[in-house]
């Protein structure tokens, strides 16, 4: 378990609402391995539970997720395929959710802070969110199967914009391309994201199954394929030159601002 993943079904929904909250914010709740196993069991554990009727995620104010915590992620990396653990879990865990997802997005929503929504079923952000998968800049490529979905539902003109140039998307170019659902105001998002999930929470869950799968149908096992490849492409460029000064070049960045 992680103290930076705060999982909370509460009371007032009835433990139908489990909420995942991202709760690291002195580090812009950049993701561990830890904090990636936590979602994992939560996300099964709640899809076990017949209470459990919708998953929602959160951040903090002001931030969503800056994505992975690139030290804890390449130490991890440079021991095995990125595909096998705790990362490549929670991304499959995405694709193969069996209950509906909803999240709340205020601020930074990085890497996987933006891909996850392709697996999301409604996503909420606030006007000063912002939607950006730097990959291609560390030498690296889209994950959680966004190199299929992304095209799929974007367009491949702004899928490409946001995935292989890595160009930022405001909440509102976000919203018009179709990863997000609504913008709401900063102080609105977390009581509109709960009641979105609440409604969801409150219709027959048998039919809300159904109609879910239909909608996804055709979409999980490519989907689980895709993310497959994506991880062992992701594997072998992170020992590619290229990708070594690339994130030698991003550490000193770091270490200098």
């Amino acid at each position: 378990m992680s103290e930076h993943i705060i999982v909370e079904r509460p009371e007032e929904y009835g433990g139908a609402v489990q909420i995942i909250r991202f709760n690291r914010p002195d580090k812009k709740n950049a993701l561990t391995q830890a904090m990636y196993a936590t979602m994992v069991e939560a996300i099964d554990n709640g899809d076990a539970d017949e209470t459990v009727r919708v998953h929602v995620f959160l951040g903090t104010p002001g931030c969503f997720t800056a994505g992975n915590d690139m030290q804890d992620f390449l130490n991890y990396a440079i021991n095995g395929r990125i595909g096998d653990g705790d990362v490549g879990q929670f991304l499959k865990a995405l694709a193969n959710v069996k209950k509906p997802m909803v999240a709340g997005v205020d601020g930074l929503a990085i890497g996987i802070g933006t891909t996850m929504h392709f697996h999301c079923d409604l996503t909420f952000a606030s006007p000063r969110s912002e939607f950006r998968t730097p990959f291609v800049d560390l030498a690296l490529l889209p994950e959680a199967g966004s190199s299929l979905l992304g095209p799929a539902v974007m367009g491949y003109q702004r899928a490409f914009s946001m995935l292989a140039v890595g160009n930022g998307f405001s909440a509102e170019e976000a919203c018009e391309a179709g990863l997000i659902y609504k913008v709401v105001t900063e102080e609105a998002l977390e009581a509109t994201t709960l009641a979105a999930a609440a409604d969801i929470a409150s219709k027959p869950p048998q039919a809300m199954q159904i109609a879910r799968d239909l909608l996804r149908r055709g979409q999980r096992t490519d989907v689980v394929a895709r993310i497959e490849e994506e991880s062992a492409l992701f594997g072998e460029r992170l020992s590619s030159p290229e990708a070594r000064a690339a994130f030698e070049a991003f550490m000193m960045r770091k270490k200098s601002a």
